[in-house]
């Protein structure tokens, strides 16, 4: 058929989703970026940020099971555009961060409620808006897709727009690090922020759905609406229930697949700047370049991971079967992380292009998963399904975030233990009863546990105190103690990229035992 005389409006649609899908990414990254920054100022441990980003990845979890419904119910214009609203405002009231959790200290104090620190609580708050709102932007993307193109394309439709992701990771090491360094960390929320009230005044301008699209001439809207099999749903509007829908196999296994898999992404974009810092020590502008190479990778896997089933589907294989073969090589490609921590001696390159092609394939799994909604649910639903979906992904990734800050304190603290201990033994124990015994805070009232907290992550004005006691000692300690504390954490982050590198096996394998052919759901 001839894509000239159908015209290609479809795919002005398919960019708007991607450039809305790069200002997402944009916008959730900026605090993972800062983090090395905000963890020195505020005197956060490893638990602390984990606990910080858990409270968005819990919200958002919740809050894709009701922003699919949202979506299906208020239509993809304006659900979408209310999502944008709502994270752009979350994005930049983390500048407001320190205000908000002293509001919010005040207030829990008032109720006899014992308040944590005013710098977790206020980005908490702030995270949990930006939750909310960018809940919205795969159920709205992935109907807007589905809505746009027919099932041959969507995956490579989904490929193209959910590569926003990778170009929002790629553009935020590049540009987030720049202004913190020059404008300060609080004019990086802003900045990044204020881009999704741009990107609104195009959605609106230029999106209606199909029927009502008068730009879309009508030999593009018949050829968008050439599956048969879906002509009928488009007459019938009755909602399904979300309890209808966890009867189907179907739905169980989008869902365990999101549950094993997302949070491996999440992993990557929230820790891999504390993790050129922990074993590298990069800071700053430091962490650029790695960063852009490592998520430019990805590129590769979530357009090419779009176009693989398509490969399959061109010599004759049917869409589920050609889709869960590429799913299954795409799921060997995260096994090379394994490799990350063993060479990571040679050069910081060598795990920065191995998690890169762990990330890619992410990538290149996520355009595929999504499709598999669109293959086998009426439209209606495909919203609602992508929310139940989404949830279980938030909350996988909530468990790995917790987990994993668990596991990087306990590693961390296990090598502060050997340095007080290596210390004492050279006759330093007065020191160190001394410095462990003080009641530290940051500025802005954070306690600080040197027992918890390495010297090289202390806020400026307690590693001054401290120093002030005998500065001479204080370099001595810290000299043992990086050493002991950046080797315990290699066994940590060991640990971490081995879950990620077989959760996707793991997940295909389950996906195929629950749903082994192809089912066409036809009777909601």
């Amino acid at each position: 058929m001839n894509q000239t005389k159908i015209g290609n409006y479809r795919w002005t649609i398919c960019a708007l989703l991607f450039f809305a899908t790069t200002v997402n990414y944009l916008d959730r990254q900026v605090l993972s970026l800062l983090k090395p920054t905000l963890e020195e100022q505020f005197g956060w441990s490893n638990s602390d940020y984990a606990d910080i980003a858990a409270v968005f990845q819990f919200t958002y979890a919740i809050a894709m099971l009701f922003a699919g419904r949202f979506v299906d119910k208020l239509g993809t214009k304006w659900g979408y555009g209310i999502a944008i609203i709502i994270w752009s405002i979350g994005a930049i009231i983390h500048a407001y961060s320190i205000s908000i959790g002293t509001g919010i200290a005040s207030v829990l104090t008032n109720f006899g409620i014992v308040a944590l620190p005013v710098s977790i609580l206020g980005f908490m708050f702030s995270r949990a808006v930006l939750a909310i709102g960018e809940s919205g932007n795969f159920p709205a993307a992935i109907k807007a897709t589905a809505e746009y193109h027919p099932k041959k394309e969507r995956s490579f439709a989904t490929g193209i727009f959910n590569s926003g992701a990778n170009v929002g990771a790629i553009l935020a090491p590049l540009t987030v690090p720049y202004i913190a360094e020059h404008w300060g960390w609080e004019r990086a929320f802003e900045l990044v922020g204020a881009i999704g009230f741009i990107w609104l005044f195009f959605w609106l301008i230029f999106y209606e759905s199909p029927e009502k699209q008068k730009r879309l001439k009508a030999a593009e809207l018949a050829y968008i609406n050439s599956d048969e099999d879906e002509v009928a749903d488009k007459a019938n509007v009755d909602k399904v229930a979300w309890f209808k829908l966890l009867g189907y196999r179907q739905t169980w296994a989008f869902t365990f697949g999101k549950f094993m898999t997302d949070g491996v992404w999440w992993f990557f974009l929230f820790w891999l700047p504390g993790y050129l810092k922990d074993q590298y020590g990069m800071t700053g502008s430091d962490i650029m370049l790695p960063l852009s190479v490592l998520y430019s990778m990805t590129m590769i896997g979530s357009i090419g991971g779009g176009w693989l089933p398509k490969y399959f589907a061109d010599r004759g294989y049917a869409v589920y079967d050609g889709r869960m073969k590429a799913m299954f090589l795409i799921a060997l490609f995260p096994l090379v992380v394994l490799l990350a921590q063993p060479l990571g001696d040679i050069s910081f390159w060598i795990p920065v292009v191995l998690i890169g092609v762990g990330a890619s394939a992410h990538q290149a799994w996520s355009a595929n998963i999504f499709t598999t909604v669109s293959d086998m649910f009426p439209k209606r639903a495909i919203g609602s399904v992508v929310g139940i979906g989404g949830m279980a992904g938030g909350l996988g990734g909530v468990l790995i975030t917790k987990i994993g800050g668990y596991i990087f304190d306990s590693y961390a603290n296990k090598g502060i233990s050997e340095s007080f201990a290596k210390f004492n033994e050279l006759g330093n124990n007065a020191f160190v009863s001394q410095i462990t015994s003080l009641d530290l805070a940051s500025k802005y009232g954070d306690k600080v546990n040197l027992n918890i907290m390495a010297l090289n992550k202390l806020p400026v004005e307690v590693a001054e105190r401290l120093k002030a006691i005998d500065l001479n000692l204080f370099n001595q300690l810290l000299e043992i103690q990086k050493p002991l504390v950046q080797s315990n954490m290699t066994v940590a982050y060991t640990i971490m990229f081995a879950f990620c590198a077989v959760a996707y096996l793991i997940a295909w394998s389950v996906m195929k035992l629950l749903v082994p052919k192809y089912k066409k759901i036809t009777d909601l």
